[in-house]
């Protein structure tokens, strides 16, 4: 009967959660939230790009839809971004569109090709201060992409922005049936086009498509020198794609407390951008204000929310475009000035934490916050981070190799204890911590508290029993743990070329 019964409810209990009435509102209102805020943005990418509005739309579309389907990390939003859009600039501004696209669709299998390879894996070399820098940094890019849009415009401007963040401050408190944002861009619009207000309007950024995309193929020579000239673009669009999504798709991770599928989302972002490329579109990867503010604004956590941020944004610049261009961009500065105030790690600057925190990690992440606010690139502030904390690390790890000795009772042999890790930074100071000169005849290093890592260590050891050679006295190394000793085994007396 247990069996019967099992077997009936098994479907039930393998039904996608957003099939229960409460989640699906929750991923269909956040979708259309989504779907709104993306418009302007992808506008904007598209005009930093050097391309026509809908390109950037279209690519919005396809991507969001296509990493629905083939994304590791549920509820992240992908769609054009500006580090995209600056990276193919140059490109589109020398050889034109076709020769974007065609980057766009190599940078996609450049992506999958990464994904095989394990990139993914890489993530975890990435240190939390790091992390913290590039957060830190996104809110404040993100806040001041909005500064333009509070400057040089009407009065009335001010006073909607006000109140479209008193409404998603506010209304979560009496109510979360709709999401605030939702709300304050309604209240806006109806105010603005009610009372015939002069302000910017998301109309004013850009023309929208009359049309669904249509698929094909770049026209451009298919050369040898075609692919030369596409491909370091390409490369660059891979790179800084898969570095954006993988460390948004870590935050999202952190948000939500679960666990998503690194690999398989550098995968469906080589397949989302080969998918728009053939649309037409110009490429993307993970958008961390979109996906804040579908995750942590909006509450959604399934796939549905992220499909239909996609499938509403081409409905609503389609076939509802009249009515997207009189959103007042107030609003949507307002959901973007909260989304940066909600991103940014406030615990990270308070007295508190850096008065506890050592030096070494709020160095890594002023530099990371320095580096992407300099470059306005994310992805070269990741990798200044990383390389930084590296250099402390190393630094830090340097010093904490010790030799202790001690004379054997008869007097004819000196024993040495290494403690620590021997690698290129820390084994440099190992040959100085030696007395040759007063040794006696015979000396033993015990290396049962130690580790070689490298070649460097080797070579040092080396130069440790060459000077006590010079003297005619003799090194015995003992106590080599297995990986040690197979390195130590294969590479002492070779590296200095019988020098």
């Amino acid at each position: 009967m247990s069996s019967v019964l099992s077997a009936a409810t098994r479907p039930r209990l393998n039904r996608p959660s957003w099939l229960s009435p409460k989640v699906f509102r929750t991923e269909v209102l956040a979708g259309l939230v989504v779907a709104l805020a993306l418009i302007p943005e992808a506008i904007s990418f598209s005009i930093l790009a050097g391309v026509d509005p809908r390109v950037g739309l279209f690519a919005s579309f396809t991507m969001a839809v296509v990493i629905a389907f083939c994304g590791g990390r549920p509820a992240m939003i992908s769609a054009a971004t500006g580090a995209i859009a600056l990276v193919v600039a140059p490109l589109a501004k020398e050889h034109g569109l076709d020769y974007l696209i065609a980057a766009v669709i190599l940078g996609g299998l450049f992506q999958v090709l990464l994904a095989v390879l394990g990139v993914a894996k890489l993530m975890r070399f990435v240190p939390r201060s790091v992390m913290v820098g590039f957060v830190n940094a996104l809110a404040i890019l993100i806040f001041a992409a909005q500064v333009p849009h509070l400057l040089g415009v009407p009065w009335l401007v001010y006073p909607l922005a006000a109140l479209a963040l008193a409404i998603i401050v506010g209304l979560p408190r009496l109510t979360r049936v709709v999401p605030a944002p939702l709300v304050a861009i309604t209240v806006l619009t109806v105010i603005t086009v009610g009372a015939s207000m002069s302000v910017p309007t998301v109309g004013d950024q850009g023309r929208l498509p009359d049309s669904l995309p249509t698929l094909g193929l770049p026209q451009i020579p298919w050369t040898v020198d075609t692919l030369a000239l596409i491909a370091p673009y390409a490369l660059g669009v891979a790179l800084v794609g898969l570095m954006e999504s993988l460390m948004t798709a870590k935050l999202v991770d952190d948000i939500t407390d679960t666990h998503s599928n690194k690999t398989r989302e550098s995968w469906g972002q080589g397949v989302a951008n080969i998918v728009t490329g053939f649309f037409g579109g110009m490429g993307g990867c993970a958008m961390i204000g979109q996906t804040m503010i579908n995750v942590k604004v909006s509450g959604a956590r399934t796939r549905l929310s992220t499909f239909l941020a996609g499938v509403f944004l081409l409905i609503l610049v389609v076939s509802l475009g009249d009515v997207v261009a009189a959103i007042p961009m107030a609003a949507l500065v307002a959901v973007m000035i909260i989304v940066a105030v909600s991103t940014f790690d406030w615990h990270s600057v308070a007295p508190a934490t850096l008065k506890r925190m050592p030096l070494g990690e709020t160095l890594v992440m002023v530099t990371t916050v320095g580096a992407v606010l300099a470059t306005h690139n994310l992805a070269i502030g990741v990798i200044v981070g990383v390389l930084t904390a590296m250099v402390i690390f190393a630094r830090r790890v340097a010093h904490l190799v010790e030799v202790t000795s001690v004379l054997d009772p008869d007097g004819g042999t000196r024993i040495y204890s290494v403690h620590g890790e021997l690698f290129f930074a820390s084994s440099n100071d190992l040959v100085h911590q030696f007395d040759y000169a007063d040794d006696p005849e015979h000396v033993v290093i015990d290396m049962t508290h130690a580790h070689v890592w490298d070649a460097s260590s080797v070579a040092a050891l080396d130069a440790v029993t060459t000077r006590y050679a010079a003297r005619g006295k003799r090194v015995e190394i003992v106590e080599l743990n297995k990986p040690s000793a197979a390195i130590h085994g294969t590479l002492a007396g070779t590296l200095t070329g019988g020098h």
